[in-house]
């Protein structure tokens, strides 16, 4: 009898997945692979924490896959994937493989508390080094494996339509298009000054605006998605998507603060501006092992505007001036990323050498 290859992905949110999903979608039809989907958008309770598998999943169609986080902890499997820093396990695994849901220059994920992995795909040549730098992974660590960010494979693979996506977010493609896209620590951009920019590109009208709310905010005070639905128009749209990665191809500049969409936006090359959140970085400094690092590249890619009042005059900057930066944005992604646009076919690659072949030879033998 085949022995299947029991894969499982867990997370809390519905980014984690999504930067998952382009190897799940090799993996759910390769041969002898069983692959499953748990954990959920996540509520603290006194005891711990409650799981909403279906609010997590279900905007991908996945409940062939889902399996409930007390079912997990009863069961054993081969492979788990993840990409927060804090595992969802189950009773046992083989092989623990972290792949990262971002990049910014906060530097998040490298930290001591994530080091419990047994492999990690590292996104790019930058990341290694600060591992490296931080005394966690020595540059001869076999346990990094340079694969890249497979969410952005669709940014630079010919998958997307520009025309076509314009359609889907309701606009003509007649404006030029620009994504306001904030992180979802506390002190954001967002919260610091968000509502007057949107109004005062609102009242400019001269561009077409997606506003993409952060997928899980560490402050859940406010509902964005109901308080930004005032601005909405023809010109101005709120992405309820979880994936950014759409939005991203479309746009024309990219407005963000500490957000890592700024570094998978350097991969289309185009103009950024950055609003100023000197608190929030002020607390990224200040945190124990803070790897906040805003010299290498930081916000150096784009502009940065302190004040509502200068977004209109950064954004007509660039789009009059935009290759202006580009020397730096592509040194910048090619420094984020190993393999763009071919990550997943690099993951496939390094699961063929290592697993899934001596999987088939174990099966064949038997």
């Amino acid at each position: 009898m085949e022995q299947r290859l029991r894969v499982l992905f867990t997370g809390y949110a519905h980014v984690h997945f999504i930067c998952f999903k382009p190897l799940f979608d090799r993996l759910k039809n390769f041969p002898g692979v069983e692959v499953s989907v748990s954990g959920g958008l996540r509520t603290k309770t006194s005891d711990g924490y409650l799981y909403d598998e279906q609010g997590m999943y279900g905007p991908f169609a996945l409940e062939d896959y889902i399996l409930p986080v007390d079912e997990i902890r009863e069961r054993d499997f081969d492979l788990v994937f993840a990409g927060n820093t804090k595992m969802i396990l189950p009773r046992s695994a083989s092989k623990r493989i972290q792949i990262f849901h971002g990049l910014s220059f906060r530097n998040k994920a490298i930290r001591p508390d994530n080091m419990s992995w047994d492999h990690y795909f590292i996104i790019g040549p930058y990341m290694r080094r600060r591992f490296a730098s931080a005394g966690l992974l020595a540059e001869e660590d076999e346990r990094a494996v340079p694969i890249g960010f497979m969410k952005t494979d669709r940014l630079l693979n010919g998958e997307l339509d520009r025309a076509g996506l314009w359609h889907k977010f309701g606009l003509d493609g007649e404006r030029p298009i620009v994504l306001y896209a904030p992180t979802g620590a506390k002190k954001n951009s967002l919260e610091l000054m968000g509502e007057e920019v949107i109004a005062q590109l609102s009242a400019y009208d001269k561009y077409d605006l997606l506003i993409k709310p952060h997928d899980h905010p560490k402050n859940r005070g406010v509902n964005w998605f109901e308080r930004l639905a005032r601005f909405e128009s023809p010109h101005c749209r709120l992405v309820r998507e979880p994936d950014v990665i759409e939005p991203l191809y479309v746009a024309d500049v990219l407005i963000t603060d500490a957000s890592s969409v700024a570094s998978e936006f350097s991969l289309l090359d185009r103009p950024m501006v950055f609003l100023d959140t000197p608190e929030l970085i002020a607390d990224a400094l200040a945190a124990e092992h803070s790897m906040t690092d805003l010299e290498t590249w930081g916000r150096n890619g784009g502009l940065v505007v302190k004040q509502p009042g200068e977004v209109t005059g950064a954004i007509e900057y660039c789009l009059h001036h935009p290759r202006e930066g580009s020397d730096v944005r592509r040194a910048m992604a090619k420094d984020l990323f190993y393999n763009p646009g071919t990550a997943t076919d690099a993951a496939m690659t390094w699961l063929m050498e290592h697993v899934l072949d001596r999987r088939a030879n174990v099966v064949t033998a038997a």
